[in-house]
């Protein structure tokens, strides 16, 4: 595996709808009022610099873009939405509803909503640190509608047949003849949420498709029934790709991208882009980059065989590792009984060969369930091995997300979504253990326990490793499980593999199993040779500053790795 000539990017996830609430009452279903919010200005200098000091490059701002949702913000001039197409209290951050404007949430003045967001990327700049935000490409709430839109702009569907289920002129897809149905049982905004407007009906006729390539006028409750799928100018009914002339919607969606790129965004993540023909990211990516050379594109992908038609043709930066390395560590994390750590050399063997530097790791993030939770793991502490994996097996960006590093088990019944161990995007929440670090906007992690305070400092730890260390941002990797798969101590719960530079080797040692290991650790001969490497060695453990000695490198090294631990040896 070669050196990559990208700059490792290490990701800071966070909702500011969430990050900075304060409020801990936390109520099911409960408003905005009753509940809180977190702000743009929450997200502060203090806040940026903590961030900073743990190592990270970039901050993800999830769901900052205006989206459906069911807070009446209509005296303000935004029109209100029908919370029967809406999900939660607050909204999907992923059924937008104008792609030219800010949540008025995250406002403490919504008419200056856009002002403060443009602060927060100032500020998150002038802090040493790059701006990422989101890009939902596939679907659009259904009560889109922008009310800021630059002179000339036409709405989606604005010029569209609806008459025709498929033109490739037009921007969504059609059931005519067939309004809108809303799913049966869907009780928009909980039993105590009163609206004039929830009546379980919404006024869609024809029906459109609905996000998840539902081409039904009756989607079901468990469908993103309430987004409309865009269309790019494929015809699912036959499979036929009409992209010559490109469609309207291509020139639609590189506007929206060209706006937030003027105003400072560094990288944008993509939702769902296998819902999104390759041939529409290779054009768009390519018009975005001849002006903008340096900004990143990174998608939420799930289909290992798709992977190398979006990174070439399609022109990613960056895809998601989810279904390779994150499936691999979950299981050997919650030591599931087929958990195996050949399953990781399989997804940079196998899944991404050739770039396993492009591919996005993690062990948590919006839509996956917290490590700490009784879904997952149980105990946040039983990560470390998986995370160091996650941030030192390749060049490839690593992603944290808040409340990670303070051990977070998202309990409680939000609203729209249950107690199933993922801190909610569609209800207004406090996020418990992360209000710990927040300390009442202080930001001074003075309400954590000393075992949070120890969780914590190893993540910084690990991710000022990972950049101060170039055998880990930018080194080859040698992977030793091989070579030591039948000596002592090694087994399918062991992961072992050099990273290294012309300057610098650091040996990662992990161990998944509930028991310490007795390990005898060799490089390959044809490893020493290359690395010119013999006689006593001293390494020293980039974690803990433990010291192991080898008497004689060639006879290899003797470690205690105690359970679900793991080391990075620089020698």
């Amino acid at each position: 595996m070669q050196s990559s000539p990208y700059h490792k990017l290490l990701i800071y996830q966070l909702l500011p709808r969430l990050f900075g609430n304060t409020n801990t009452t936390n109520k099911t279903y409960g408003s905005i009022e009753e509940n809180g919010v977190g702000k743009f200005n929450d997200i502060n200098d203090t806040a940026l610099q903590e961030l900073k000091k743990m190592g990270f490059t970039h901050v993800w701002y999830t769901g900052v873009i205006e989206h459906a949702t069911m807070t009446d913000y209509s005296v303000q001039g935004i029109t209100l939405d029908d919370p029967d197409v809406v999900k939660g209290r607050a909204g999907s951050p992923y059924a937008i509803k104008d792609y030219y404007d800010v949540d008025p949430d995250l406002a403490v003045d919504i008419k200056n909503r856009m002002g403060e967001f443009e602060a927060l990327i100032k500020r998150t700049h002038d802090n040493g640190l790059k701006v990422i935000m989101d890009f939902v490409p596939n679907h659009v709430a259904r009560t889109y509608a922008s009310d800021v839109k630059p002179a000339g702009v036409h709405d989606f569907g604005q010029d569209d047949d609806r008459t025709k289920a498929f033109d490739p002129k037009n921007d969504f897809y059609y059931i005519p003849g067939q309004p809108f149905v809303v799913p049966e049982g869907y009780n928009s905004g909980g039993d105590d949420f009163n609206s004039p407007l929830k009546d379980g009906k919404f006024d869609e006729n024809p029906a459109k498709a609905t996000g998840n390539n539902v081409f039904s006028a009756t989607p079901s409750i468990n469908d993103w029934f309430e987004t409309i799928k865009l269309n790019y100018g494929v015809d699912y009914s036959t499979g036929a790709k009409y992209f010559d002339p490109v469609p309207p919607l291509w020139h639609k969606l590189e506007a929206i991208l060209s706006y937030w790129a003027a105003k400072g965004i560094d990288a944008f993540r993509c939702d769902m882009v296998e819902l999104v023909p390759f041939e529409f990211w290779g054009w768009v990516i390519t018009q975005l980059k001849g002006v903008y050379p340096d900004i990143l594109f990174i998608g939420e992908a799930y289909n290992a065989a798709e992977y190398s038609n979006y990174l070439n043709a399609g022109k990613f930066d960056y895809l998601y590792d989810k279904v390779g390395l994150y499936d691999s560590l979950r299981k050997l994390t919650t030591n599931a009984p087929d958990a195996t750590t050949w399953d990781i050399n399989r997804v940079w063997n196998h899944d991404c060969p050739g770039f396993d530097d492009r591919m996005l790791r993690f062990m948590e993030n919006h839509d996956e369930q917290r490590i700490a939770s009784e879904y997952f793991a149980g105990n946040a502490w039983y990560a470390i091995p998986g995370m160091i994996v996650t941030a030192t097996l390749s060049n490839g960006p690593v992603m944290i997300y808040f409340g990670q590093e303070t051990g977070e088990p998202a309990m409680g019944n939000e609203g729209f979504s249950s107690n199933d161990g993922r801190t909610t995007i569609f209800d207004y929440w406090g996020v418990p253990e992360h209000q710990k670090w927040l300390n009442n906007g202080r930001v001074d992690g003075g309400g954590l326990s000393d075992d949070q305070k120890k969780l914590r400092a190893f993540y910084v730890t690990l991710l000022n490793a990972v950049n101060n260390n170039e055998a880990l941002h930018k080194g080859k990797f040698y992977e030793l499980v091989l070579a030591n798969q039948h000596r002592g101590g090694f087994d399918e719960r062991i992961y072992c593999y050099l990273r290294y530079t012309d300057q610098q080797r650091i040996l990662v040692i992990v161990n998944f199993d509930r028991k310490e290991r007795q390990l005898h650790v060799i490089l390959p001969n044809d490893l020493l040779d290359q690395l010119n490497l013999s006689g006593q060695k001293e390494f020293n453990d980039l974690l803990t500053r433990s010291k192991y000695i080898s008497n004689d490198i060639r006879s290899g090294i003797d470690i205690t790795l105690p359970s679900i631990n793991g080391i990075l040896l620089s020698f």
